[in-house]
């Protein structure tokens, strides 16, 4: 009975995903959103405060559980790294560092600033490696493309929100332009993709809330190097606004998937068009803006809660490490 417990830990370790750092981006997301509410609309702090520490936990969490897979399980981290979708999920772990960056800020400067220039580093190095693949592309077909893509080069784009504070106004440019540029170029693969290729798996369907989080996150990295908000900041701001409206839409064919750990794909752009909203709502106080800003800060709330009973389940029962 020994050995078949340790057999299971053995095999949940060797399968457990690097998308399970989608859990920190989607927490730390809601951390921020409940953060800029305590500014813009008098939410309590404490809130903001426990989803800190919670996020934290759970990102050195995960870590420790990832750097031990690839102690033990060298090989499963090779193969999950050279996958042609699944090596997009990696550059998750150094926006979550920028995420934290983001998070610190109000708790320490210098911790952010530690954060934030490991999480630059490591980002622009996945960023370098994913997009000499994509050029040479020996093994890649239409059918890996997917919203996931977006996650290493896109993901640029988050650097302004702390490099500001830190002060590295012309690096967040060279971040922001990555993110910008790489984002309208690969939002047309992708939709190449959706529009005349077969359909994405319902494995891979939650993934299309990724295209909501470039301009909603662009936005408010835009507004921090500007300071102030004009006309291409309101093309952003809308543009994430109606792909929210677009998806929301489509809200039947999502509630047939089952579970799987690409539903957290859901919370980050959630989160991240809930504090663009606040700050549109900082910037352009208006009625609208207060309750669309309301009502999403309640849905992504009530969203990361419902992804972390059910992944708490599935990691309980198993059910996310089986081989693919």
């Amino acid at each position: 009975m020994q050995n078949l417990s340790v057999s299971t830990t053995h095999a949940r370790l060797e399968h457990f995903p690097a998308a399970f750092f989608a859990m920190v981006m989607g927490l730390t997301g809601l951390t921020l959103a409940w953060q800029k509410a305590a500014q813009i609309v008098d939410a309590p702090q404490l809130i903001s405060q426990l989803l800190l520490g919670f996020s934290a936990s759970v990102f050195v969490l995960i870590s420790l559980t990832y750097g031990l897979k690839l102690i033990r399980h060298r090989q499963a981290v090779l193969d999950e790294f050279h996958h042609p979708i699944k090596m997009s999920f990696f550059p998750a772990f150094s926006i979550s560092l920028i995420l934290m960056s983001v998070a610190t800020l109000t708790v320490s400067m210098s911790v952010s600033k530690a954060l934030w220039g490991l999480g630059c580093l490591l980002h622009l190095g996945f960023t370098l490696y994913v997009l000499g693949q994509w050029l040479h592309h020996p093994r890649f077909e239409v059918a890996h493309s997917t919203p996931a893509w977006f996650i290493p080069v896109v993901g640029n784009i988050l650097v302004p929100i702390a490099g500001v504070e830190h002060g590295y106004q012309e690096l967040s440019w060279f971040f922001f332009s990555i993110g910008l540029l790489y984002w309208i170029i690969l939002k047309t693969l992708i939709f190449n993709r959706l529009f005349f290729h077969d359909p994405l798996p319902q494995k891979l369907l939650p993934t299309l809330f990724i295209l909501i989080a470039p301009p909603a996150i662009g936005f408010v990295s835009y507004i921090k190097l500007n300071d102030g908000l004009d006309g291409f900041a309101r093309i952003l701001f809308y543009a994430a606004l109606f792909l929210l409206l677009l998806l929301l839409s489509q809200l039947p064919k999502f509630t047939k998937i089952g579970f799987f750990m690409s539903w957290w794909a859901y919370s980050f752009p959630l989160a991240a068009s809930t504090v663009a909203s606040l700050l549109m709502l900082e910037l352009q106080p208006s009625a609208f803006m207060l309750n669309l800003a309301l009502m999403l800060l309640i849905l992504t709330t009530a969203v990361i809660g419902m992804l972390l009973v059910r992944t708490v389940k599935a990691v309980l029962s198993g059910d996310l490490f089986q081989p693919d």
